[in-house]
Formats: structure tokens, C-alpha cells, sequence
């Protein structure tokens, strides 16, 4: 329900601006509309698990208010993106054996970035905020279930699905090419601790520092097509 409230939020939105063409002083003011694809690089920086990064997809589209006499543009935007993420585990409580267990992430992204134009229509540096909405943690294999997670004694893989679902995050970024099209790439930096809700989850984190501190990190490499 969350999530389709967010989802309806944003394309009222991005009707509204979309719908809008106004003309301030001698400063044209021109809307448009983009989609948008590619692939994620995934990770969360945390010293409570030994991790390793993970593919993805993301798509999404974006509104832009395009203001040709000024240095910057402005766009508001959605993406969704599914990621993948493993973490070191072993099958057995006694195990010296070490394997990766693999989750997957669904989250819905938010932002509205400042598009500085290094060169008009051909080269511009995107940054701003950016809100998220994300899933748990999702099991790949339900088979590693009740793999114990390094770095903790009686800690399981199951244990550590129940994330934090909401989480603020910074963006930084370039866009390179003509006019109607560009390639895109972002990094994508999480402020907020995505892994604080755990320490509500009364686990067992015997062996291992039972506060946990998670900071998501992404990488996008895409490209987008406006109108």
C-alpha cells in the first residue's frame, strides 16, 4: 500500500509539470518528459558483514523544467530497481567452509536533481536528494535459510531480511549526449543506517557487535531518452 501511494504521489507530479509551459521575462521555460534503463552495481557498507557487490536493473522516468538561458535545469523523478547483494555465510553452526548468501532488494527511488549544463544540451552534472522506499531483504535460495552469517555465532541468514524501508540518499552524476538522448551514469550514497531496524529484532548476536550500521551505496550506468 506504501509503495502504491508512492508511485500514484509521483505521477501526479510529473503530470503536473509536464502539462505546464510558461514563459518568465525573457527566460523561456520548456518541459519535458524522459525515460530511462540500465543496470545497478550494489552494495552496503557495513563493518557487521562481509559483503560483495551485486548486478542489477533499474528504469524509471523523469520530469525536467528546462531553463535554455540559465546554467542548470531541474528534473523531478521515479526509478524502480531491483539489486542483488551477497553475504558471507557458512551452512553449519560449525562449518569452516565459507559461502556467500544471495539476497535480492527491490526499491523505489524518489529524487529531484539540479542538472548543472558543464556543455547545453550535450553534458550535464546531476546531483540532489533522493527518497527511497525499499522491500526486506529477499532470500535468492531458500535453501541457505539457516545458513549462519559470518562474523556472528547464532546469527542466520533469515534473521537479517527486515531492513530498514525507508531511507534518505544523495545523488551524483553526469549526463552525456544530443538533445533527445544520453547516457547516463549515478552514484547513489545512502545517509540513513538501511540496516538500523535489525537492532529492534531482538536477534542473537552473540559473537558479534549487536549494533548494526549500514550505509547502501549505488552504481548506475544507463541511458535515457526524452521527448
Amino acid at each position: 500500500m506504501k509503495i502504491s501511494r508512492l508511485i500514484l504521489l509521483v505521477a501526479i507530479a510529473l503530470c503536473f509539470v509536464t502539462s505546464n509551459h510558461a514563459q518568465k521575462g525573457n527566460y523561456p521555460i520548456t518541459n519535458g518528459f524522459s525515460v530511462f534503463g540500465g543496470i545497478t552495481k550494489f552494495n552496503i557498507a557495513t563493518d557487521n558483514f562481509v559483503t560483495s557487490q551485486g548486478d542489477g536493473f533499474l528504469g524509471g522516468m523523469s520530469a525536467t523544467v528546462d531553463i535554455p538561458l540559465r546554467w542548470y535545469n531541474i528534473s523531478f523523478g521515479m526509478q524502480l530497481s531491483e539489486n542483488n547483494i551477497d553475504i558471507l555465510g557458512r551452512p553449519t553452526l560449525v562449518s569452516t567452509e565459507n559461502e556467500f548468501v544471495n539476497y535480492k532488494l527491490f526499491a523505489a527511488q524518489v529524487a529531484m536533481l539540479l542538472h548543472i549544463k558543464a556543455i547545453p544540451n550535450h553534458f550535464t552534472i546531476d546531483v540532489g536528494p533522493m527518497l527511497q522506499y525499499n522491500g526486506k531483504l529477499e532470500l535468492k535460495n531458500k535453501d541457505q535459510e539457516g545458513y549462519y552469517i559470518n562474523n556472528y555465532t547464532n546469527l542466520i541468514a533469515e534473521d537479517i531480511t527486515n531492513i530498514s524501508q525507508f531511507n534518505f540518499n544523495g545523488v551524483v552524476g553526469a549526463s552525456l549526449g544530443i538533445r533527445n538522448f544520453k547516457l547516463k551514469a549515478q552514484y547513489i550514497y545512502g545517509f540513513t543506517n538501511i540496516l538500523n531496524k535489525l537492532e529492534n529484532q531482538n536477534l542473537d548476536t552473540t559473537g558479534g557487535d549487536a549494533r548494526f550500521k549500514g550505509n547502501q551505496n549505488m552504481l548506475v550506468l544507463g541511458a535515457m531518452v526524452s521527448f
